[in-house]
């Protein structure tokens, strides 16, 4: 298996199915230093003219420093296998070694140096192109504040240009 790039605008994929479903992990970062986490919340699409997918992280998640620091973040698709998901949903980096725990071996995109994992079937390089909080007196429907942010920590959400898409083989 490795992985082969193809043109963003070939991914065939139904993404309220990936994200909902099979969920996926965020990671951003460098060679140096990276974190991954699963999410299950997000969604891609089309924003000012460009190919765009959306991250959502909660400021108190390892994941967001790194986001916060870097240019570029990835998003990537596992299929139906969990296994990643269960210590990359429920540990945080700065605690344990996640990539130790799962046994997912880093790549490096050569065009960004963002972060990605050897077992993904599928990777989106995004680009940041914009960011904002979610802001409580936004919400029409209040009541996904209280079910969804009884801490009041809410979301911060990353728009990235899709620059690159692999497959894995």
């Amino acid at each position: 298996m490795g992985f082969e790039k193809i043109a963003v605008e070939a991914i065939n994929e139904n993404f309220i199915k990936n994200i909902g479903s099979e969920w996926m992990l965020i990671t951003a970062g460098n060679s140096e230093s990276f974190n991954t986490m699963t999410a299950s919340w997000g969604f891609a699409g089309v924003m000012w003219g460009k190919p765009c997918a959306v991250a959502a992280i909660r400021p108190q998640r390892y994941t967001y420093e790194f986001t916060e620091r870097e240019k570029n973040y990835t998003l990537s698709f596992y299929g139906d296998d969990k296994s990643v998901h269960a210590v990359c949903g429920s540990k945080s980096g700065r605690d344990v070694d996640k990539i130790s725990l799962t046994g997912l071996k880093p790549v490096f995109d050569p065009d960004t140096g963002a972060p990605y994992f050897e077992q993904a079937r599928l990777v989106l390089i995004c680009k940041k192109l914009y960011s904002q909080d979610l802001e409580e007196n936004c919400f029409y429907d209040k009541s996904l504040v209280d079910k969804n942010y009884p801490n009041k920590d809410f979301h911060r959400m990353y728009y990235g240009e899709i620059v690159s898409a692999f497959i894995n083989k």
